[in-house]
């Protein structure tokens, strides 16, 4: 017997329902980012290694998927060489493309590459997947999608604030409750100051980022491994332990960076944008622990938690001033946010919040009895789909229980059945589905049962 079919791990086959479940997130992310005046844009699936490499930070470059490059890669190497050369030194000879890793750098990339086309402030939203070699488990997949939205060439906090309240509206409109995490790169500089280790800035937000996933024994241990003397690390604890309202954490954020200019700037930052945001539907936190581990971040942080299930980040982002400059164009703003579908998608899944008209697919099914009956139907069916019902005929004159199973199966709530009598006074038999109930109905009738 043949081996049986399988997909790579980390990836997954969407069914139709599944498909339904998932273009109801695109479309209402994509709605509301319309609604904020963001226009859309795609990039390749793949993009140069020299785009993408450097821009992760050191676990990033590791989780690149690399191509190999097209004809004989190994064209110009000795046996000898591919033997006693490193991984990494031969994925350099070997790979000059790699899937993307996210969407931010690409439209980095983007901008820049068409920068001459565009009108500051550019307001871009792009929907596609990204690939990333992680270790697949609940929540973290190798292939997903992101739902990003970002601005450059402004550096106003009220780009902070609105995408903000975008991701209050998105998370309104499917009904989940969540809480919004905020922080500032400058804040984490201004503590790394303060510790006197403001050149351990990567590896103290590395750690700490981590603290939900791992807990504070082990990122003490881990910013120890990275160098962090004891005494520093003692220094730090009271601060990524800070509990007590917004305004509180505030205020003694300003005691305690009150020598450092950048942590200061970092403070009104934030103070700034939580004043703006009085009035969302759900709950905003400034959260000391926040780091985002990628290097690019300058500014502004953001994740979002969902309250009700347990999952990790749903959304995050942040304002990464000095990105386009990697690709020569320097001191180009730009802060963004990205939603994860599949994320979201399994929230949706697990709380059941999916509406009906956005999963069921075919809302009226006609029976085939045969060529007359079909011929009879044909013109009441385009005329229903004319009125934007979403209809099918049974292709084949199968029996009536093959039928309704069919219609059982694809869970379509109404089915009209068209017999002799039925033709004989121009009428049809509609079945509700959920409800047994059957009616003898016009065509005109038909429309405004269904609706």
């Amino acid at each position: 017997m043949a081996q049986k079919p399988s997909i790579p791990k980390g990836t997954r086959d969407f069914s139709p329902v599944e498909m339904a479940k998932r273009n109801y997130i695109f479309n209402t992310i994509r709605e509301v980012y319309a609604l904020y005046g963001f226009q859309q844009i795609e990039t390749p699936a793949m993009e140069n290694l020299s785009t993408l490499m450097g821009k992760y930070g050191e676990e990033g470059d590791k989780l690149l998927f690399k191509i190999l490059n097209s004809g004989d890669f190994l064209h110009g190497m000795t046996a000898d060489e591919v033997a006693n050369t490193s991984t990494l030194k031969l994925a350099s000879k070997f790979c000059e493309k790699g899937l993307r890793y996210d969407l931010t750098v690409p439209f980095a990339r983007y901008v820049v590459q068409h920068r001459e086309e565009l009108a500051l402030p550019f307001k871009r939203y792009q929907i596609q997947p990204v690939w990333r070699a992680d270790r697949p488990q609940k929540g973290r997949y190798r292939e997903f999608y992101q739902c990003d939205a970002d601005v450059v060439g402004s550096e106003s906090l009220l780009n902070e604030v609105e995408l903000m309240q975008i991701v209050d509206t998105v998370f309104t409109r499917f009904g989940v409750r969540v809480c919004i995490k905020i922080n500032n790169r400058k804040i984490l500089t201004g503590i790394a100051e303060m510790i006197g280790q403001a050149d351990k800035i990567v590896d103290i937000t590395v750690a700490i980022d981590k603290l939900d996933k791992i807990g504070l024994e082990a990122v003490n241990a881990e910013l120890a491994e990275d160098g962090i003397p004891a005494e520093a690390i003692e220094r730090l604890q009271p601060i990524i332990q800070l509990s007590g309202t917004n305004a509180e954490k505030l205020a003694t954020m300003k005691e305690v960076l009150a020598e450092s200019e950048v942590g200061l700037k970092g403070v009104a930052e934030v103070e700034y944008i939580l004043s703006k945001l009085q009035s969302l539907h759900n709950a905003i936190e400034l959260d000391l622990t926040l780091a985002r581990g990628l290097n690019y971040y300058t500014g502004a942080i953001f994740e979002v938690k969902a309250l009700d299930v347990q999952i990790g980040s749903i959304t995050g982002g942040g304002r990464y001033d000095n990105l386009t400059g990697i690709f020569g164009m320097p001191g180009l703003s730009g802060v963004g946010i990205s939603f994860g579908a599949d994320r979201i998608f399994d929230v949706l899944n697990q709380l059941d919040l999916y509406p009906k008209e956005a999963v069921n697919a075919t809302q009226l099914l006609f029976v085939n009895f045969g060529e007359a009956e079909a011929d009879f139907c044909l013109p009441v069916l385009a005329k229903v789909r004319a009125a934007g019902i979403r209809a099918e005929i049974y292709p084949d004159a199968a029996k009536m229980k093959k039928q309704m199973s069919y219609a059982n199966a694809k869970g379509i709530p109404f089915v009209a059945i068209v017999g002799e009598s039925e033709m004989a006074e121009g009428k049809l038999n509609l079945k509700n589905m959920t409800t047994g109930e059957q009616n003898m109905v016009t065509p005109d009738q038909l429309l405004e049962y269904i609706k």
